[in-house]
């Protein structure tokens, strides 16, 4: 089932690289930036997540809080978020449960049958609990507009 905007963003509880297990109601109060992102250390996902990484203090500014998911492991996910210092949560969704809740499966990456990604894709949540904004693309290789993003923000 497609989420749509005004739709109620499913919860969910994942491990963050410290293997600590974090919810989305721990960022209520605070608008979130989903970030869904399809494999750590890929060349377009560095440069998504270093982007909001470095749109950080913009972004808080703004009443916002980014939290990166993929279906990567902790592990991976750690060796990723360290490299580049990233100063947000980077969430582990290795069965691709919230990845399917938010219907942005990409079952079968770079053509490899069953290799399930998440596809790449933006849901602002508010504070509320409803989905504000929705941006999902079809293209792994596709950034977001991260223009449009912090002008949906303000």
């Amino acid at each position: 089932m497609s989420l749509n905007v005004g739709d109620i963003a499913p919860n969910f509880e994942l491990p963050d690289i410290d293997l600590k297990m974090r919810t989305m109601d721990e960022f209520k109060g605070k608008k979130i930036i989903l970030s869904f992102f399809v494999a750590a250390s890929s060349p377009v996902c560095e440069s998504e997540l270093c982007t909001f990484r470095d749109s950080w203090s913009e972004i808080v500014n703004l009443g916002a809080q980014v939290v990166a998911i993929s279906n990567d492991g902790p592990f991976a996910n750690k060796a990723f978020a360290q490299k580049h210092h990233f100063n947000f949560p980077v969430l582990a969704d290795y069965n691709s449960k919230t990845i399917r809740d938010y219907d942005v499966l990409m079952p079968h990456l770079l053509h490899i049958k069953d290799y399930n990604a998440a596809k790449r894709s933006v849901f602002i949540v508010m504070e509320d609990g409803k989905i504000g904004y929705k941006w999902v693309s079809e293209n792994p290789l596709k950034e977001p507009n991260y223009e449009e993003i912090k002008k949906f923000l303000k």
